[in-house]
Parts: C-alpha cells; sequence; structure tokens
C-alpha cells in the first residue's frame, strides 16, 4: 500500500471549529481491477451510498464500447458531469459515499475534486497481464477486452499530491481480502469521516 496524499494529518477539529466534511471516496483503476466489487463492499460497511458509475453511461457510450472502440473525452464529457453531480449531492446530503468509477485521469480527478466535496481516492493498481487474464474470463458486460489496452495508454496513476492511497492488488488472494485492505485504508486516512461500521 503506498500512501499518495498531500493532505496533512487534521486530527480532530479544534472547538468551535466546523467538523470535516463528509468524505466521499473513488475506487478507481482500470477495467478489471476490482472497482465495483470493492465500491459495493466499502459502501456496504461504512454505511453510504454507493454509485456504480458505469450506470452513468450512456446507451451510446456503451453501445461504442461494446463494438471495440474506446471512448474519447467528448464521449466522456456527460459522463463525467454525471458523476460530478452525483459527488457534489452525495457530499451536501451529509453522509458520504464511495463511487467505483475509473477516474483514469488526472483531469477527470481534479474535475471531481473540484466540486469542493472531500474526495480521496482509492487506486486498484493492476499489471496488464493478470488484468487481461481477468477480462478473458468475465462475461456479460459491456467493456470488452479489446480495449484494455486502450485504457492502459489513458492511465495516469494517483499523483503524490493527490488525497488517496494505492492498493496493489496484483497478488491479493481474494476480493475479500482486498476489501478489507481498503477498509483499513480508509479509515486510517487523515481528515475527512469515515463512518465507523
Amino acid at each position: 500500500m503506498r500512501p499518495a496524499s498531500g493532505r496533512p494529518a487534521s486530527g480532530q477539529p479544534a472547538s468551535g471549529q466546523p467538523a470535516p466534511a463528509p468524505r466521499v471516496v473513488i475506487v478507481m483503476g482500470v477495467s478489471g481491477s476490482g472497482k465495483s466489487t470493492v465500491g459495493a463492499g466499502l459502501a456496504r460497511l461504512l454505511g453510504v451510498p454507493f454509485l456504480e458509475g458505469d450506470a452513468l453511461h450512456s446507451a451510446a457510450n456503451r453501445a461504442k464500447m461494446a463494438s471495440g472502440h474506446p471512448l474519447d473525452d467528448a464521449d466522456r464529457r456527460p459522463w463525467l458531469e454525471a458523476v460530478t453531480e452525483w459527488i457534489r449531492a452525495t457530499a451536501s446530503g451529509g453522509s458520504g459515499g464511495v463511487a467505483a468509477c475509473s477516474a483514469l485521469k488526472r483531469a477527470y480527478r481534479d474535475r471531481f475534486r473540484g466540486t469542493g466535496a472531500d474526495v480521496w481516492f482509492l487506486y486498484l493498481a493492476l499489471d496488464h497481464d493478470v488484468a487481461a487474464r481477468r477480462l478473458a474470463r468475465r462475461t456479460g458486460h459491456f467493456m470488452p477486452p479489446a480495449l484494455l489496452d486502450s485504457q492502459y495508454a489513458t492511465l495516469d496513476p494517483l499523483h503524490p499530491d493527490e488525497p488517496g492511497v494505492t492498493l496493489d492488488v496484483n497478488a491479493a488472494e481474494s476480493p475479500a481480502q482486498v476489501l478489507a485492505d481498503a477498509v483499513r485504508a480508509v479509515r486510517a486516512a487523515p481528515g475527512g469521516t469515515a463512518p465507523d461500521r
């Protein structure tokens, strides 16, 4: 686990100061890294809302990817707007939340942070060959294995100045192990709030 955060530890808020904003955790990574499984499990354990980012893609985007064509920034723009609005609404609702979202580019992540919400990233790092083997076994998903190369070409891993943690999931024995590591990482992160449930 490699920390990637430019945010200092804040501890408890000083008397008279507002409490930290509820945190929105973005579980990010390439297709096959386990974002959906980890994100849904993390949200359940923390008792907060969960968003499957893929659910916000338009039918046209899904069809384009299913046909083996990667999305460009114009295709992604309405999707990014929808994810950004969910982050803003979830944070303002007072509970915080968890979203599974590829968030491959730094520019996308900066957009999410630009909402003013306390956004924190959990990057599930996976080697190309491992991801390819996982996608070859997966069925019923609109994202074909042929687009994996385009995801790695786009991927801009979490930077040291971005709030979050990188989890290397290549050697994980099971999704349950990754989820346990994710819960520990989120609860150990400085600042923000994560319900201890």
